[in-house]
Parts: structure tokens; sequence; C-alpha cells
């Protein structure tokens, strides 16, 4: 009970972190130099521009539909979270006042970017969105099977610049490009941290040997498959085999690599990204 209370609290602490760092973001940065992000809070952005629609009504409206579809498609509290934590982004822009904070283009795209990144991160991080189009992108791509949510979210963006292109001027799409990468960046950083982790899968005749190495020289955790060979270059077929499976950093894999060939140069390695991990043995143990 007292584990859940405090998951509780910090996903609520992340999602209000959020809202403030992505409020700081937009009025600190972004709106008074007429720059714009990606997404659903790039929409209202160019519409509040032209339309002198308050941003924060725009906001709120637009992620509407969104949410509906969160609701629909993810669940009760995820659609609760996303709509208090969108709820909360439109009147903290619509009632705190955040100064100027520089009048440098270069700095307010970067740094505008930064704080909105950072933003959508920590609400991501606590269960909600500030930001509906992704869930629209992962319906979108669970339907075509075709595309996958990153390219319908560039397509949608694509669509965004070339309208702030046409609207505001080239130089600003142009800098609110530079906003999106921007946020982009840190929003990955944000999910997936600084200790990007990588899955190694190892078939090797030498197998066992291979594990000590991983498990009593690295420290880390590994799980072994069972499988058999197929037709390879030595002749064997169906031949059994321990298939090694172990995650790490992307900084220990070089060195893993090395010492696997020296093992056995003509082991299979299978090197693959990881977005995110739940449990198992992601630390190193201490080696004595």
């Amino acid at each position: 009970m007292k584990a859940i209370k405090e998951k509780v609290f910090i996903d609520w602490l992340l999602i209000i972190l959020g809202i403030f760092s992505a409020s700081f973001g937009l009025k600190g940065f972004l709106l008074s130099s007429h720059f714009i992000d990606g997404g659903v809070t790039g929409i209202s952005m160019l519409l509040a521009d032209i339309t002198n629609i308050p941003i924060a009504i725009l906001l709120f409206v637009i992620n509407v539909p969104f949410l509906f579809l969160g609701y629909r498609r993810m669940g009760s509290m995820f659609a609760l979270k996303s709509t208090i934590a969108i709820a909360g982004l439109s009147i903290t822009l619509a009632l705190i006042h955040f100064p100027d904070v520089t009048s440098d283009k270069l700095l307010t795209a970067v740094f505008g970017g930064f704080f909105i990144g950072v933003g959508i991160g920590f609400a991501i991080r606590g269960g909600a969105v500030l930001d509906g189009t992704e869930i629209a992108a992962l319906l979108l791509s669970k339907k075509t099977q075709l595309l996958k949510v990153s390219d319908i979210v560039l397509i949608l963006n694509v669509v965004i610049f070339g309208a702030a292109a046409f609207l505001l001027g080239m130089e600003s799409a142009l800098y609110s490009i530079l906003t999106y990468v921007s946020a982009s960046k840190m929003i990955d950083f944000i999910l997936n941290g600084i200790e990007q982790y990588i899955g190694l899968t190892v078939v090797s005749a030498k197998s066992d040997v291979i594990r000590k190495v991983v498990t009593m020289q690295l420290g880390r955790g590994v799980t072994i498959y069972q499988g058999k060979s197929g037709y390879g270059k030595d002749g064997h077929i169906n031949d059994p085999r321990d298939i090694i499976f172990t995650v790490l950093t992307r900084l220990e894999v070089p060195a893993l690599k090395e010492k696997i060939l020296k093992l056995d140069p003509a082991a299979f390695i299978i090197q693959q990204s990881i977005d995110d991990t739940t449990g198992g043995l992601l630390k190193r143990k201490g080696i004595h």
C-alpha cells in the first residue's frame, strides 16, 4: 500500500513539474518570438499567432479529440491524468506570468525546446501526455501497419512546419524546426536516460565460457535460451546450442564483443537498442 501511494505521489509530482517546465518553455521563450513546436502544441501556437485566440484555449480544445481516443484505447486513468495535465498546462499559460528570458533567436529556439521536451518527458514518466499527437500516431500506426509512430509524427510535423514557413516566414519555420529537434532530444533523454541500454544476443558453441565472462567479469545478468543451430558453415544440423541474452550499457558493448570474439571468432552476435527496462539485473554487481 505504501509503495502504491509513493508511486501515485511521484507520478503527480512529475506531471506538475512537467506542466511548469513546458509552460516556461512556451511563455519564457517561444511565444514572444513567434516560434512553434511540433504536434498539437505547434498547431495551437500557429493558430494563436494568426487568429489571436489565446493559446491556453486552443491547446485544450484541440487536444480534446485525442483525449477521447486515449480514453477509449488506453483506459480511464491515462485519460484522466492526461486531461488534468493538459488542463493544468492551459491554466498555467493563462494565469501565470513568465518573463522573456532572452531575445537571442538561437537561444530561444534551443532552450524553448529544451524546457518543453523536459516537460513532456516528465509528464510521460508520470503516465500522462501534454500533447495528443502521440496518441493519434499510435492508433494510426496500428491501423495502417505500414507506418511506425515516429513516421506518422514526422509526417504531421512536416505539414505543420510547412504551414509555419508559409504563414510565419521561412526564418521562423527553420528556428521552429530547431525547437522541435531540441524538444525531441530532451524527451528521449528523460525517457531513456543517459545510460542507453543495449540488448546483446550471442549464439556460440562456447556459450558457457561467454556466460562466465558476462556474469563474473562484467557483473551483468544473463538469460539462457535453449536452441538448435541450422545448417551453418560447419555443416552441423540441429546441433544444440545455448543462446545467451544480456542487457548492458552502450559503453560496455565494444569491450564485451571483443572478449566474445577472442573466445569464439565464429560467434554470432546480435545487437539491438532497448527503449525501456523494468526489473532484472541492470545495475552492475560488485566484482571481487
